[in-house]
């Protein structure tokens, strides 16, 4: 069995550059909370007592290395202006923005906007804080925000589903994405967030200058993360994204964990990076209710392989998650 490291020292040593001696794990585990409450996600997210309240149980069962605090793809466009449409059953909600495509006028009026202040980012930073005192040695408090490409081309209203040439998303709404986010990142720091994970779940093939300038973009919100003394963990959520600039992100230099999407179908480019940087962020998918007969099995080789520092979630778990299954996979992995 590996050391058994504490979450704190873990993180201090991965901002020092040194490899741990275990991968922190940090699932996310959120909507699961909603699901004890039995309240509607909508709800659930509007009421940090109730949510609070929630993942401390949650922590009381799951053995992970952190909470997550709050999740909320929505959260940044939320807070700058756009409305989230929830819908009936299980059905994922989507995101309107008033008046149509933002023009430039629009990025210019939503620039004024105190990112921190808006929508239900308040919400979140009071989960943070009540969590912080209610789980004094509870391990790491995880906030989770939105990367800036991914937030940019929701500011351009893009499909991201589709062929999309990087000059296609507007410097403004890139400007405007990257100061929105590390504001709110900023926020969670300040109420005690002790990592935080940036899911770019919109990663197009980007040219040699593109990719500098998505760099660039990550860099303020990653330094103010270190700031503070917190884990900055980049999860690439886009598998297609990842294989497409394979070449750059081996290239680059990284100041934060960088987690790729990990599914049955790739485990792409993890083994060619560095200890300290290397994360994996697997598929939600794969805890589906049927889930593959060698899964545990599969994810086990592929830690002992590549040895990763960080494993996470490229998204939130189902809510109906089976915490006791996790719990059996860190064990297992544990036991590498």
């Amino acid at each position: 069995m590996v050391e058994n490291a504490v979450p704190e020292e873990i993180v201090k040593g991965l901002l020092e550059g040194v490899a741990p001696t275990r991968p922190l794990f940090l699932p996310i585990v959120f909507s699961h909370a909603a699901r004890i409450e039995s309240v509607p996600l909508d709800s659930f997210l509007a009421n940090p007592t109730k949510i609070a309240n929630s993942l401390r149980q949650v922590r009381a069962r799951l053995r992970s290395d952190g909470v997550t605090c709050y999740f909320d793809p929505f959260l940044e466009s939320e807070a700058l202006g756009a409305k989230v449409e929830w819908a009936a059953g299980d059905r994922p909600p989507s995101l309107r923005w008033p008046g149509g495509p933002l023009a430039s006028e629009s990025f210019e009026t939503a620039s004024t906007v105190a990112p921190e202040k808006a929508g239900r980012v308040p919400i979140a930073v009071e989960v943070i804080r009540r969590l912080k005192a209610m789980l004094r040695a509870g391990g790491l408090l995880v906030a989770v925000v939105t990367g800036p490409l991914t937030e940019a081309a929701s500011l351009a209203q893009l499909d991201t589903q589709g062929v999309l040439d990087p000059p296609q998303l507007p410097e403004l709404a890139l400007d405007l994405a990257t100061r929105v986010i590390t504001g709110i990142a900023t926020a969670f720091l300040e109420a005690g967030a002790s990592a935080i994970l940036i899911r770019e779940d919109f990663l197009p093939t980007l040219s040699e200058e593109g990719f500098a300038n998505w760099c660039s973009r990550l860099r303020p919100i990653v330094n103010i993360v270190r700031f503070y003394r917190a884990l900055p963990i980049l999860v690439l959520g886009c598998a297609k994204g990842v294989t497409a600039n394979r070449d750059h992100i081996l290239r680059a230099e990284w100041d934060c964990v960088l987690c790729p999407i990990v599914n049955h179908k790739s485990a792409t480019l993890l083994s060619e990076l560095g200890p300290s940087v290397c994360g994996l962020a697997l598929a939600p998918d794969l805890f589906s209710a049927s889930p593959a007969a060698d899964f545990e099995g599969w994810v086990t080789r592929i830690v002992s392989e590549v040895r990763p520092a960080v494993i996470t979630t490229a998204g939130d778990l189902p809510a109906a998650v089976d915490i006791e299954r996790l719990n059996k996979l860190w064990e297992n992995l544990q036991r590498r």
